[in-house]
């Protein structure tokens, strides 16, 4: 029986699907291995020492970089048009909070366990290479924005959820004249008898 509408496909999955979970498998596993070449090398108290280590300083570079974070944006709210001493121009964010997100994720890759994710976090630490990184990113997300079709992530979800699955598009508003009618909520309840 033919009911008109299509019969829905499966979707294919994305390679970043399939490749991303084994990425992460492989470099958990490298990760404790390497652990463990150091702690075979150098002892298990030191491995625990510099666990505890890389918590304590990721932490304090997260730390950091929230404040400098904060900072920045009080300076760029205050230099807004209309504050009280703002000169009137728009505000531009200063050079000093550039890269602060990669700096709170140099922090967060120091404070998880493992060689290698210290050495990227420790990489994260150096600007010339937090700076690199930042400046990539932004060409990428520039390059991808001006590639977007037109309209939001807000049209995108207004159109998912008036349009049914049915195919049908249901759009108004609902408005009632009529008083509610009293349901059998509304009357008083007899007592439970013991």
């Amino acid at each position: 029986m033919t009911t008109g509408t299509p019969p829905p496909t499966a979707r294919r999955r994305s390679r970043a699907r399939t490749f991303v979970p084994l990425a992460v498998a492989a470099w958990a596993v490298l990760e404790i291995w390497l652990l463990i070449l150091v702690a075979d090398a150098a002892g298990g108290l030191a491995v625990v020492i510099l666990l505890a280590a890389g918590i304590v300083f990721g932490g304090a570079v997260i730390k950091r970089a929230g404040r400098r974070a904060f900072a920045n944006l009080t300076e760029t709210l205050q230099r807004m048009p209309g504050q009280p001493g703002a000169d009137g121009s728009a505000p531009t964010a200063p050079e000093s909070g550039r890269g602060n997100g990669f700096l709170m994720l140099g922090g967060l890759l120091i404070m998880i366990p493992g060689p290698l994710s210290d050495v990227a976090g420790l990489l994260l630490l150096v600007p010339p290479v937090r700076t690199a990184l930042s400046r990539y990113a932004e060409r990428s997300l520039d390059r991808r924005m001006r590639n977007a079709t037109p309209g939001g992530f807000s049209d995108a979800f207004q159109q998912a959820r008036i349009h049914r699955p049915d195919g049908k598009v249901v759009q108004g508003e609902v408005i009632r004249d009529e008083p509610p009618r009293p349901g059998p909520d509304d009357e008083p309840r007899p007592p439970l008898a013991p």
